[in-house]
């Protein structure tokens, strides 16, 4: 039972290593699905006398600082005519619906404050708000928890232009990311005046790689600090699991051994001990046959 413990405290220690950055992407998978749920049912209330192809700003009472937008559209027109202006969106023809449904309304994000909470992005800094756009069935504007339908962009791309855009610091390059439905991040480069593409629905803004300024020097150096302990706690996770690998070995060889005596113990013949002095001896159990004189069996 003792040899089973550092095993088992080893399989916990790699669990813990391996499996917690999966664990952290997972939970922030389904916080930012909980959001896009809570702003699709706030979204569809704003549909008091719903108007195709007309938006309707929605208030999304616990995170005032987010807002909100509906608009409903029938998936031809949308493929036909495309929107020429949604929000900072502008959605060109040939925009296909996966899977089809007749009606659909596009649910417009604009994070604001809250970007850098639902969607943090290590050593990136956010230069515009977080913006979404993701599509619903359209059949029955009082569902909540609807499942995004799939649109895609199958000639010239959705354009986003942000507003309100920070300046990019000194010898950054801003960039644009997007994040899509699954929790992927991609990059691209910022297009002229501000603007990001985009072939598919998700959420997307302005970054730059966050570096090294005078007010800065804090949050660098705090960096530093978190990468130095990460490093030790790795070396230190390193020596106990190296070393829980040694006393596993031993435990193993030591029962490999006790296998191979008992082995040998059914196998062999018992041997009985006496003692010779201070020391144990086998001992024969059989009496050697004792020598005959040629005399005895003279007549």
């Amino acid at each position: 039972m003792g040899l089973l413990r550092p095993s088992l405290v080893m399989l916990l220690v790699l669990i813990w290593f391996f499996w917690l950055p999966q664990l952290r992407a997972q939970s922030a998978g389904s916080t930012r699905a909980a959001l896009d749920a809570l702003l699709q049912d706030y979204a569809y209330r704003a549909f008091v006398h719903p108007r195709t192809g007309i938006p309707f700003d929605g208030v999304v009472p616990s995170n005032p600082g987010i807002n909100i937008s509906a608009m409903r559209l029938r998936s031809g027109s949308l493929r036909s005519r495309g929107v020429a202006a949604y929000k900072e969106f502008k959605i060109p023809m040939g925009v296909v619906v996966q899977p089809y449904v007749e009606r659909l309304v596009l649910v417009y994000q604009n994070l604001g404050n809250r970007s850098s909470i639902y969607y943090g992005l290590p050593n990136y800094t956010y230069l515009a708000p977080v913006l979404g756009l993701l599509a619903y069935d359209a059949s029955n504007l009082s569902a909540k928890n609807l499942s995004e339908l799939d649109i895609r962009a199958s000639g010239l791309p959705i354009s986003i232009k942000f507003s309100n855009v920070t300046l990019v610091p000194n010898g950054s390059v801003a960039k644009c990311v997007w994040f899509d439905l699954h929790g992927f991040v991609n990059y691209s480069d910022v297009s002229s005046g501000n603007i990001c593409t985009t072939f598919q629905q998700g959420h997307f803004s302005i970054v730059v790689e966050s570096t090294a300024t005078p007010s800065g020097g804090g949050k660098k150096n705090n960096t530093k600090v978190w990468i130095i302990v990460g490093s030790v706690l790795g070396g230190l996770a390193l020596l106990v699991l190296l070393g829980f690998l040694a006393l596993w070995v031993q435990g193993y060889k030591r029962r490999k051994k006790m296998q191979q005596m008992e082995k040998a113990a059914e196998v062999g013949e018992a041997l009985h001990m006496t003692m010779v002095g201070n020391t144990k001896a086998p001992a024969a159990t059989v009496t050697r046959t004792q020598p005959t004189l040629e005399s005895e069996y003279v007549p």
